[in-house]
């Protein structure tokens, strides 16, 4: 027997913009994670090494969620010389959207609705 798809129904009363952050940045509780990281560190310029340390994460397990938040621009990835390192984008628009998310991650139910869309997006 097919499941039915409850996340429009658990979605539903998302303002559009948050919806479409959630959806396309969100993805994983690794984005997440480096989503608050960057938040509460606005000014860090980092490595992958680094990064997940200070996350808790390995490196492994937070480079590929980097580079995929490097490709959607919500993070900019910079070579310097041999070093990549990681910063939150500086395009207002995108950094209002990730100040946005977090305002919304106080409440309970906002969050209980991005845990169901993280756990779908990993079955």
């Amino acid at each position: 027997m097919e499941r039915p798809d409850l996340m429009p129904r658990v979605m539903k009363d998302m303002d559009t913009d948050m919806y479409d952050f959630v959806t396309n940045y969100i993805t994983s509780f690794v984005k997440w994670d480096l989503v608050n990281f960057f938040y509460e560190n606005p000014h860090t310029i980092d490595t992958i090494d680094n990064i997940s340390r200070y996350t808790g994460r390995t490196p492994d397990t937070v480079r590929q969620e980097l580079l995929e938040l490097a490709r959607l621009n919500l993070l900019e990835k910079t070579q310097l010389g041999h070093m990549t390192v990681y910063a939150l984008t500086s395009d207002p628009m995108l950094r209002k959207l990730v100040a946005t998310f977090q305002e919304a991650c106080q409440s309970p139910d906002f969050r209980k609705k991005v845990i169901y869309h993280v756990i779908r997006g990993t079955e």
